[in-house]
């Protein structure tokens, strides 16, 4: 019979953290933005949207913050593989669920488990990325 450790949840506590640490790497970079962060059952824990963030930024940080959850990848790393010659180019389509295949959502892990995503729009698709990369830096110290 094997053990399995328990990993500790992503918490609201955390949660907050990759919020405010999204929004400080995204003022500092004059970049105004929406920052959602799921639990590892794709529940909002925490949502952000700075009040001159484009309006779609909302919905757009929480597909990608979903897309990464699920699919347990950074979105960054899965946007050729949906288009038309990619081999999951009807992913998109295929499910009635609202996946974004667009950089800035990135799965969170502990001990190697996925207990999370985080989800940024608002500014370009790199830059997305950036900001959501550099709160999990502050988040894993």
């Amino acid at each position: 019979m094997s053990t399995t450790t328990a990993v500790a949840p992503l918490t609201t506590a955390d949660a907050e953290l990759l919020v405010d640490a999204t929004r400080t790497a995204a003022e500092a970079a004059g970049v105004t933005v929406s920052v959602t962060v799921l639990d590892a059952g794709g529940h909002v824990l925490a949502f952000r949207r700075d009040d001159r963030a484009v309006l779609i930024s909302g919905e757009t940080s929480t597909r990608k913050a979903y897309t990464a959850l699920q699919l347990n990848a950074p979105t960054a790393d899965l946007v050729d593989l949906v288009k038309p010659d990619g081999p999951f180019h009807s992913l998109p389509t295929a499910l009635d669920r609202p996946l974004l295949f667009i950089a800035g959502g990135i799965p969170v892990h502990r001990d190697g488990r996925p207990i999370g995503a985080i989800g940024v729009g608002g500014g370009a698709p790199e830059q997305d990325h950036s900001f959501a990369a550099a709160a999990l830096a502050r988040l894993a110290r």
